[in-house]
């Protein structure tokens, strides 16, 4: 199942059924789905002027840190950008859907675990860590995926660089160890717990299942959606072939003409982890691959991830963009050559648009940019490139490293399944078997360079919309739910566009007054909401590394 794909189908079907609903079936409405997409979209689009421009100090609402902007402990607590959001109050629909997609598309038990997994692996372990001081947490912000070194200073990656942007262990030996937010630190251990948990999940939960799909994988039972699609010809396996070999082609070509740092052999191991079918839960490893295989190379590093683990993220989109084909009843010819042309194309405006925003958009990528491109994920992967390509796994999580102790969730994340299996194998008809252990850890991976606002909300809305309006007025969600999803993110998009143009762009000043000037200076928004600091000259941590 493709729950993304439910809005599209839905509003690609509203776009061409203008009739009435029924009021006895949609609980007393009779509008249609057209125009019911048209209000809500028209709805968010002005909406988003208020938290965009006229006042942004609703996107994040952490009104307790506009009360005490200099308290660090409550903007710690209750911050929305470097906090941890204990009150979580957003009327910006950007942080809501920006980083699990349209909450609205998800169901009830994927809401559930989210939020155990947010309050019980992020939100008390994190406090846990930080002010019992482990992992020299006092000298750091609590949530943040940027690095810092041992003067609370940005970690500066140059000073442990040599030729060729390589690893120099004396320079790094004389500069800093690199040292991670709670959160951060965190993100990479749930990540190790989400893999073992995810191979101990299927293991124990969906091995039979796997087998019978793979092998009426070529032969199912034909519904009226197959049964229609079989009148159009497929799209015969030479063209992915040849479009595999033609990409591995390409990809070899630039790898060895350019400076990559990686080598042709690494490489070819990065595309045989691609076409492992459950690469998508093996991101963590393959990086960690990498990290051991060249070491002290972040570039090379970097672009080993991308045609591992990102290679098969996109198959995956493909995957679901063919189940709105086969349900739009599109010729899969057709939707081949559909995603080639379109791929080909986005690759050249994403390069195009990436170097025309780095070279005309003042300070973007910075925590202070005004307009607040601030590149979160943009910022996380460079983290991650110093961690795992520059320093390597072994210094940050190897024994006697800062990190060691991250090693343990590789456990956790093995023993959690297993417990839930007990649980449910004991109690079946109870709600413990929605317990998913992949689910609860793995979608904390986000965190950062995502904010438990972002998923605190996520929560909110779709357990409002999928729990509440579901049980509630059944039949009025079954009609408009997934038409609302849709109407809800074209909006944001629309005046999302239309702002940048108009306001961003020509560098029109957004009113100023206290909602767009407050906010920002608490010590949450300054990314200053630190308990211990450091005089000029001094350093903390460890001793050695």
């Amino acid at each position: 199942m493709w729950p993304n794909q439910f809005a599209n189908t839905s509003l690609l079907y509203a776009l061409h059924d203008h009739r009435g609903s029924d009021p006895s079936e949609t609980n007393g409405w009779s509008i249609s789905r057209y125009r019911h997409f048209i209000y809500v979209t028209a709805a968010a689009f002005a909406w988003y002027w208020v938290p965009g421009v006229l006042w942004q100090g609703l996107s994040v609402f952490a009104f307790v840190t506009w009360i005490r902007p200099n308290n660090v402990v409550l903007n710690q607590l209750f911050g929305g950008i470097t906090g941890l959001s204990l009150i979580p109050i957003t009327f910006d629909w950007t942080y809501v859907s920006a980083y699990l997609q349209d909450p609205l598309l998800a169901p009830v038990h994927s809401h559930v675990n989210t939020l155990i997994g947010l309050v019980v692996f992020v939100i008390i372990t994190t406090i846990g860590i930080s002010y019992s001081g482990a992992l020299y947490s006092a000298y750091l912000p609590i949530n943040t995926s940027s690095t810092y070194d041992n003067t609370q200073n940005s970690y500066n990656v140059t000073k442990i660089l040599g030729s060729g942007f390589s690893f120099n262990e004396e320079k790094y030996k004389a500069y800093s160890p690199m040292f991670l937010a709670p959160t951060f630190a965190l993100n990479y251990g749930l990540s190790f717990a989400a893999l073992t948990a995810a191979i101990v999940h299927v293991i124990l939960f969906h091995r039979k299942e796997l087998w019978h799909q793979f092998k009426a994988s070529r032969d199912q039972e034909a519904d009226i959606h197959l049964t229609l699609m079989k009148q159009y010809r497929e799209a015969p396996d030479w063209w992915y072939a040849a479009l595999f070999l033609s990409s591995i082609a390409l990809g070899l070509a630039g790898v060895l003409a350019y400076d990559t740092q990686l080598p042709w052999w690494a490489f070819f191991v990065s595309i045989i982890l691609a076409v492992i079918p459950t690469c998508m839960i093996l991101a963590i490893t393959t990086i960690m691959l990498s990290g051991f295989m060249i070491p002290g190379k972040p570039i090379g590093v970097m672009i080993f991830k991308v045609f591992s683990t990102i290679t098969l993220g996109q198959a995956q989109t493909y995957c679901g963009d063919l189940k709105m084909a086969h349900y739009m009843k599109i010729p899969p010819r057709v939707t081949f050559m559909c995603q080639v042309v379109a791929t080909i194309w986005a690759s050249i405006v994403q390069i195009a648009v990436m170097n025309w925003t780095l070279g005309n958009i003042e300070g973007v990528c910075t925590p202070d940019q005004k307009a607040h491109f601030t590149c979160p994920n943009g910022r996380t992967f460079f983290s991650s490139s110093i961690v795992w390509g520059v320093i390597g796994p072994n210094r940050m999580f190897g024994p006697g490293a800062i990190y060691s102790q991250m090693q343990w969730f590789w456990l956790l994340g093995a023993l959690l399944p297993v417990a839930f299996y007990l649980l449910i194998r004991a109690f079946p008809r109870s709600k413990l078997r929605f317990l998913n252990a992949p689910v609860m850890l793995g979608a904390m991976a986000w965190l950062p360079p995502a904010t438990p606002l972002s998923f605190f909300s996520w929560v909110m809305f779709g357990l409002i919309f999928n729990y509440w309006i579901r049980r509630r007025w059944g039949g009025w969600w079954h009609t408009y739910n997934y038409v609302t999803a849709a109407a809800l993110d074209s909006g944001l998009i629309i005046s999302t566009i239309i702002i940048f143009f108009a306001i961003t762009l020509p560098n029109v000043t957004v009113p100023q007054w206290w909602g767009n000037i407050a906010p920002f200076e608490t010590t949450d928004s300054l990314y200053t909401a630190i308990r211990k600091t450091v005089a000029s000259g001094e350093t903390f941590g460890p001793a050695e590394w």
